[in-house]
């Protein structure tokens, strides 16, 4: 996969529940990079990432690339249960119209249980399907939030190695994460000082209307 976009964002203002939370935030993503997002819990990087995906609004800037371009993945696992593995990545692949689904099966370590049911598999089985629903969606941009919930060592690693590959491919990454993946080639942004200012308003009552 290659790529001459890149996710370009400038000057961005994001909100939870109306309220702003973080705010002047720009950045650059070039095919071959990934930036991972820093911060506490709660400062705003899971509406940061809704908000580029275009799950949500914008309350100001820009984000110069199509969501289209972008896939993806917060903490549910986007999984049938009663499909099995096989199906339910074969499920993704006719969404996205892209080819087979080995590469996504040996990439996540799921080719052994290809015929198990989504619904059978373990908490972190059950997260590498749903990474791996990633390699099938062909597309050049991944969204991800805090990806490594409920995986282990080894399955984070395996993890990292998705990443790079996509990477090398010409693809983007943008991942909110605490931990180390590994990835010595991305760079980091903390959005802690891009919090928002608290609304002004001289009106107590106000706030609950």
């Amino acid at each position: 996969m290659t790529s001459a976009l890149a996710l370009s964002v400038t000057d961005l203002a994001v909100a939870r529940g109306g309220i702003p939370v973080l705010e002047g935030l720009s950045f650059d993503i070039a095919p071959g990079q990934a930036l991972i997002l820093r911060g506490p819990n709660g400062i705003g990087k899971t509406t940061l990432l809704r908000t580029v995906a275009g799950l949500q609004p914008a309350l100001k800037g820009k984000i110069g690339l199509d969501r289209e371009a972008m896939a993806y993945a917060a903490h549910a696992d986007g999984l049938k249960s009663t499909l099995t593995v096989e199906e339910n990545l074969t499920f993704w692949s006719s969404v996205f119209g892209t080819g087979s689904i080995e590469p996504a099966l040996e990439g996540f370590n799921l080719a052994h249980l290809r015929g198990r049911a989504g619904g059978s598999l373990s908490a972190g089985q059950k997260r590498r399907l749903g990474l791996a629903r990633l390699l099938v969606t062909g597309r050049p941009v991944w969204v991800l939030d805090e990806p490594t919930v409920s995986l282990d060592v080894a399955s984070v690693a395996l993890f990292a190695q998705a990443v790079r590959g996509h990477l090398a491919g010409g693809g983007m990454a943008l991942i909110a994460t605490h931990i180390d993946l590994g990835l010595d080639e991305a760079e980091i942004l903390d959005v802690g000082p891009f919090k928002a200012k608290p609304p002004e308003n001289d009106h107590f009552d106000e706030v609950f209307l």
